[in-house]
């Protein structure tokens, strides 16, 4: 991501959580690697954190390819890649994965996401697990 950066802005001062870690590393790690892989060298990802109603609200933002309509209904099935993403590596593991991870926290995953735009994750987590 040379000359790219990644804006962290965050609004749970003072707040306890109790979350698997481990899960927690997957979600965020793969999301924003995502993020990073399928958007131009030189974009700005945003990865806002808001807690809310005993829940934790994580939002990652990219400025990259999007994700085309018809793909977004199958995002989260293994192995399915979305038609759009050309020669950029991957297996379509990662973000079924993360809805697994998302799962077991039970809490909930949603995306936003327009070709030639970019692409919302908002992810959803009780702040006790």
């Amino acid at each position: 991501m040379p000359g790219g950066r990644i804006i962290f802005t965050g609004q749970c001062p003072g707040i306890a959580s109790n979350m698997d870690e481990k899960l927690l590393r997957q979600i965020l790690t793969n999301l924003i690697s995502n993020a990073v892989k399928y958007s131009p060298s030189d974009s700005t990802i945003k990865f806002n954190l808001t807690c809310l109603n005993d829940k934790a609200i994580f939002k990652i933002q990219d400025q990259g390819i999007g994700i085309p309509l018809e793909d977004q209904t199958r995002l989260f099935e293994s192995f399915h890649r979305a038609r759009n993403v050309g020669t950029i590596e991957g297996t379509g593991l990662g973000l079924a994965i993360v809805k697994q991870c998302v799962d077991l926290h039970t809490g909930e995953i949603t995306v936003e996401s327009e070709v030639g735009k970019g692409t919302t994750f908002t992810v959803i987590l009780p702040l006790s697990y």
